[in-house]
């Protein structure tokens, strides 16, 4: 085995070294994948999810291509890894994936604008 130093990017993890311990981002992943939902000039919110919203299975109208969603869906879960204020709305988003409806899109859209807001947070580990 060989001692290759310090750990700086592993499958979409982004480690820092310091003396108080290790912190661990996703920050080029989360850009990468929200670029390709064509949200680089869209505004940020606060929240990953607007208040009192409901997602239903009905109502609304289909999604005529649902691979895009579907596909975010799934960047979005691994990305729970080191975010995981997002969990529960990743958890009500990912219900959905065999029928997704419009209000379904808008809030993984939703959520992407608030990744971009919030890149570079991510879980601290104490030396």
């Amino acid at each position: 085995m060989k001692d290759l130093r310090h750990l700086i990017y592993f499958l979409g993890l982004e480690i820092t070294h310091s003396t108080d311990g290790l912190h661990i981002t996703q920050a080029k992943y989360a850009s990468e994948f929200s670029s390709q939902a064509g949200l680089t000039n869209s505004k940020t919110v606060d929240t990953p999810v607007e208040l009192n919203t409901h997602l239903t299975p009905s109502g609304w109208k289909p999604l005529p291509s649902p691979s895009l969603y579907r596909r975010l869906v799934g960047s979005l879960v691994y990305l729970t890894a080191t975010r995981l204020n997002i969990s529960y709305a990743i958890h009500r988003v990912s219900q959905h994936l065999s029928a997704p409806r419009s209000t379904h899109d808008a809030t993984v859209l939703c959520i992407l604008r608030h990744l971009k807001d919030t890149l570079f947070h991510g879980l601290f580990y104490y030396a």
